[in-house]
């Protein structure tokens, strides 16, 4: 039979969800054509935010990639949009003079976001926060500039203005009412989240009414209706967006706010739906991403001629995705005569959990400070439970509280459990009977469920556990290495104990690797391994490492090289100096550059020029590149400091020396204070030192990038070696047990500082981790001298290698 021609417009989120249901209804009914006018393939909209701020990168919210369309016969034009409908002879034009007649058409046109319309507004430097050519343009801009100023204090502006601030802007948010992200939270959580976001850096401007933004070509500063102004490089306006409707009503359709449909996603013409952001049904057009999954469940049941329920609206839940801050809101959250609420408000750690009750059923809820119990709750405001046999505060309990009932059991087959890709319960149950999927990686590679924010893994792995009773194998809930392995880290590194496995090739051949030359993510992680399991037998392989740390110098965007001698402490000399000086003369090195951790960065050095730089420095490797130990930063201490209590400088020196190129999992940085101000900054590194009357408080697991976090207190002690011991064991077992390129912050969240300390407490294991310790650094070599002195490395580096 001939296939019916379908033509979709729209490559978004809900369009091509729409086809994906389809594809499952009926894979054989349509030849199909999509038009996007967008460059990219089907991606994640909704975290754009991640991107912006540092948590993953564009090519992991891909949802469909190039082959997937290969893969369905679908014809897919990116950058070209639909300019005009003729319905009645059912052909759609292009803005690249292309005609294509259907039998069926889509339209999933989305939203355009709305720009305020003040004077200005047009000026270089105006954002909004919409697609990936805007989050392009703020990541470019934030090179260049430093103020930033977000107009809209709702969800998309508080994730634009983090990932701002994760970018080095500082960041003012102008809000026009009186607390942020009215539309989901009250005044309490709004004040708090206010609080929470001012701590981390964020400066808020609310009940503002923005005037104009000013500047030549470009924003210089953005001024309001009560006279005051604030200087700004660049402006992203995040107020909110419109449906795209301007096709449908061209064409003809019923239009509103959005093109009307009704229950089954039809609108005023017939052959024709709409779907996602650009369609209005009962009044509503909805913004949320849970609305265009069930609305294409329902479109593509219709499309394909099989019977389906209407579709009847949705509730919506909103959870906000910043590092760092847990809210989550759901339904009706306003009482009034009818509604009353429940509240508990926790003002020691910050949090606060309100619900509103209309009746005896809950409609609403709101989170803050911990919203594990979100999906529960969502659960129950769409069902309109009848909670009249439960007493209220009862709902309110912490997850693995008196609960014994697992939530997932309570669930039906069609409530969604990723919201990120849609991803029923019902869906996963089927991969788990139908396709024998028995752990989380499975069923992320059978569902695409966790494939995005990874905030339903607890639910998917409650729910395998549910499903598989006995025969689930929490044990095996593993995280692969790699696609190239169905192995877990500790597997890999059992194996090469186990095994005497002594090179990477030699590991992905026994091990059974999917890919015999394994990835960029496998072969370094494998080749630290094997370093740490035999660290005086094992030879390093170069050609698995990254290339700063096979050049052992950072490579810049411009293609030179930069390089970071060591200083011990951050305490220099004038030798040391005037040599640095001398080799900048030398090599005419553009930028010479103080770096935060206390040493000299010398930028722009040629490919050609490294070896001789480094010989001419006659200094150590800071390692300024490495996954290894980088600085450690010192305040001046006793000698100087008027409030110093202990030697900073000579017990950071002392640390320095004794961890030199220790290779670890990740990048590790130290501070030493010598009192309780800590001018080192001793809390947010790996490990930090601050010292007190009679002795030093050690802190780990502090991180001041992307995911800020305070450092951990382990232990209090006397004597610098008593410290010094403390960190050899803390490393060695950080080295023995987290996965490559885990931070010692995400490590010590993971394995726990209770966990840590009952390992560290025990002296036969501390001086065994400790031995071992000793034995890695026995064989370090500073690498530049090695280089140096190794003509044939130094040939194959910078002669026959190119980087």
């Amino acid at each position: 039979m001939e296939k019916k021609k379908l033509i979709l417009v729209g490559n978004g989120m809900a369009g091509v969800r729409a086809i994906e249901e389809i594809l499952k209804t009926n894979s054989n009914m349509f030849e199909i054509t999509i038009f996007g006018s967008e460059p990219h393939p089907n991606y994640n909209r909704i975290l754009l935010s991640k991107v912006l701020q540092g948590d993953t990168e564009v090519k992991d919210i891909t949802l469909n990639n190039w082959e997937w369309y290969k893969e369905n016969n679908i014809t897919l034009y990116t950058g070209e949009s639909v300019t005009k409908i003729d319905s009645e002879n059912k052909v759609v034009y292009t803005d690249k003079d292309r005609t294509e007649s259907y039998d069926e058409l889509i339209l999933a046109t989305g939203s355009l976001p709305f720009i305020l319309p003040i004077p200005g507004a047009d000026k270089k430097g105006v954002t909004a926060f919409r697609d990936i050519k805007d989050t392009d343009e703020m990541l470019a801009t934030s090179k260049k500039y430093k103020k930033a100023a977000v107009i809209g204090g709702g969800l998309l502006g508080l994730e634009a203005a983090r990932g701002l601030l994760n970018l080095g802007m500082e960041v003012s948010v102008i809000h026009i009412a009186s607390s942020l992200m009215e539309r989901q939270l009250d005044q309490t959580a709004g004040k708090m989240l206010q609080k929470e976001l001012e701590n981390q850096g964020m400066n808020f401007l609310l009940e503002k009414h923005t005037e104009a933004i000013i500047g030549n070509e470009r924003v210089e500063a953005v001024t309001f209706k009560d006279g005051t102004q604030i200087e700004a490089d660049l402006v992203v306006m995040a107020v909110g967006i419109r449906p795209n409707v301007e096709l449908g009503k061209d064409g003809g359709l019923a239009v509103n706010r959005g093109i009307v449909v009704n229950d089954y996603m039809e609108t005023s013409v017939p052959h024709i739906y709409a779907v996602g952001e650009c369609a209005e049904h009962n009044g509503i057009p909805y913004g949320l991403v849970a609305p265009l999954f069930e609305q294409g469940k329902v479109l593509a049941k219709q499309i394909c001629g099989e019977e389906t329920k209407p579709y009847k609206g949705s509730v919506l839940s909103t959870q906000l995705k910043v590092s760092g801050v847990e809210v989550f809101s759901a339904g009706d959250f306003i009482e009034d005569e009818e509604k009353k609420a429940l509240k508990v408000f926790d003002d020691q750690d910050g949090v606060y959990k309100k619900l509103v009750f209309k009746g005896n059923k809950i409609v609403g809820a709101v989170l803050f400070g911990d919203s594990r119990d979100g999906n529960r709750l969502f659960s129950m405001i769409k069902k309109q439970e009848d909670v009249s046999d439960t007493m209220k505060v009862a709902i309110l309990q912490p997850t693995g509280g008196e609960s014994t009932e697992s939530f997932v059991a309570t669930m039906s087959d069609d409530e969604i459990i990723c919201g990120c890709n849609g991803v029923s319960k019902g869906t996963i149950v089927h991969a788990i009977h139908e396709k024998s999927c028995t752990t989380v990686d499975q069923i992320k590679g059978c569902t695409s469920a966790t494939r995005s924010c990874g905030g339903c893994k607890s639910l998917v792995s409650d729910l395998l556990q549910h499903t598989l009773g006995s025969d689930f194998d929490s044990s095996s809930q593993k995280e692969a290495v790699c696609g190239c392995t169905s192995l877990s880290r500790d597997e890999v590194v059992e194996e090469i104990r186990a095994k005497g496995l002594t090179h990477v090739k030699e590991v992905m051949h026994v091990l059974d690797w999917n890919s015999s030359e394994g990835c960029s993510k496998c072969r370094p992680a494998i080749n630290y391994y094997l370093g740490m399991v035999n660290p005086t037998t094992y030879k390093d392989e170069r050609e698995s490492r990254f290339v700063n740390e096979r050049m052992h110098a950072n490579i810049q965007k411009d293609g030179t090289y930069s390089v970071v001698p060591r200083m011990y402490g951050g305490v220099t000399n004038a030798n040391d100096l005037r040599k640095i000086a001398d080799v900048v003369d030398k090599y005419e090195i553009p930028l010479v550059k103080v770096t935060g951790g206390q040493r000299i960065d010398l930028f722009g050095v040629k490919k050609e020029d490294l070896p001789s730089v480094w010989e001419e420095l006659d200094m150590p490797s800071g390692f300024a590149y490495g996954k290894s130990l980088r600085t450690v930063k010192t305040c001046v201490g006793e000698q100087f400091c008027r409030f110093g209590t202990q030697d900073s400088m000579g017990l950071g020196i002392v640390l320095e020396k004794k961890f030199e190129g220790l290779q670890t999992p990740h990048k590790v940085k130290m501070a030493v204070s010598a009192c309780p101000r800590s001018c080192a900054e001793s809390g947010f590194k790996d490990i930090g030192f601050i010292g007190i009357d009679g002795g030093w408080e050690l802190y780990v697991g502090g991180n001041g990038g992307t995911h800020v976090r305070g450092g951990d207190l382990l232990y209090k002690v006397k004597t610098d070696e008593e410290a010094i011991e403390i960190t050899g064991a803390y490393l060695q077992y950080y080295r023995e047990t987290a996965n490559y390129l885990e931070r010692t912050s995400a490590w010590i969240e993971r394995v726990g500082l209770e966990h840590v300390k009952s390992v560290l407490d025990d002296k036969s294991q501390r001086d065994e981790l400790n031995a071992r310790m000793d034995a890695t650094l026995s064989v370090y070599k500073d690498p530049w001298k090695e280089i140096i002195e190794n003509k044939k490395t130094k040939k194959e580096l910078f002669e026959l290698v190119k980087s």
